[in-house]
């Protein structure tokens, strides 16, 4: 049997940037055995399986598989497949916004796709969980070592290293400049004795020295227990990061926005607008948006 796909590059507007993605549209007919040799084959951070929804209301089921394992939420294969399933049309885009809600592991999530004269351009996710605070996380020299940096690299204080959650933890650790960004490098010999048993294994590493006009952020990401030593654009860290960051931020009532370059040191340049809404101290929803281009389209054998 053969499955049809298509490929995209998320969080960017040209080719060849953000984040690279296949999503099978329609993969009712895919052997339940097939899924992760399929997600392998492609060797990419994620591939995304979209299913008829479970429940009436909703637009698609979403399974996202990395070369290791199913997740139960990610970002970029969400706002992947909302921006392949308009532009294919397997969901009607009804004026400037639409709005659909995927079922994935995490429940529902809901995203907006904006659209000019029919034709996609943005799309936009809301973390279906409130943000999770992990338990206390390795010290700073711990951390520095596994990340091949000075422990003067890794902030301290009230923007010290936590592990946050919106779907899938992550590990937020805030360095000094770009330039510690630029040298984090992961060592798995100590990733695996110090962090992989960790509550958040996988690790967001930010400064406030951006590169490119109009970002706030520099972020790279490091998921070595999901197969993926680097990934280019990564919406759920995202969502954990602008939690993190909302924490943090003094003001009561506010909408909070923050842009993030990531990928940059991949040579796969990405651009990710966080937004988070704050009321009376406490956060409230948490969204992360970005551009998508088509790529590519095919069929691959599933082995049956």
């Amino acid at each position: 049997m053969r499955a049809r796909f298509v490929t995209c590059d998320v969080f960017t507007n040209r080719l060849f940037g953000g984040n690279p993605l296949a999503i099978f549209p329609d993969a009712s007919g895919i052997p339940e055995t097939a899924l992760l040799p399929i997600a392998r084959e492609f060797n990419l951070s994620e591939t995304v399986f979209v299913y008829p929804a479970e429940q009436p209301e909703h637009t698609r089921r979403l399974r996202i598989f990395t070369p290791a394992a199913e997740i139960p939420f990610a970002g970029h294969p969400t706002i992947g497949a909302a921006h392949a399933l308009a532009t294919l049309g397997h969901v009607r885009v009804r004026g400037a916004e639409t709005q659909l809600v995927f079922e994935e592991g995490v429940g529902p999530v809901p995203v907006l796709v904006r659209a000019t004269n029919g034709t996609p351009t943005f799309a936009q996710l809301t973390a279906a969980q409130a943000p999770e605070i992990g338990p206390p996380t390795p010290g700073r020299s711990v951390l520095a070592d596994m990340l091949s940096l000075e422990a003067a690299d890794i902030l301290g204080g009230m923007v010290a290293p936590q592990g946050v959650s919106c779907g899938l933890p992550f590990l937020i650790v805030p360095l000094r400049d770009r330039d510690a960004v630029r040298r984090a490098k992961v060592r798995v010999d100590h990733w695996e004795s110090s962090l992989k048993s960790y509550w958040a294994p996988q690790i967001l590493v930010f400064s406030r020295d951006p590169e490119l006009e109009g970002s706030d952020l520099r972020v790279r990401v490091f998921v070595p227990g999901l197969s993926v030593p680097e990934d280019p654009a990564t919406g759920s860290a995202a969502t954990a990061l602008g939690a993190y960051l909302a924490a943090r931020d003094t003001q009561a009532d506010a909408t909070l926005r923050w842009v993030a370059e990531q990928g940059i040191e991949m040579g796969r340049p990405s651009i990710l607008e966080i937004i988070v809404e704050k009321t009376g101290g406490e956060i409230g929803a948490v969204r992360v948006g970005g551009e998508t281009v088509m790529v590519s389209a095919g069929e691959i054998e599933t082995g049956t």
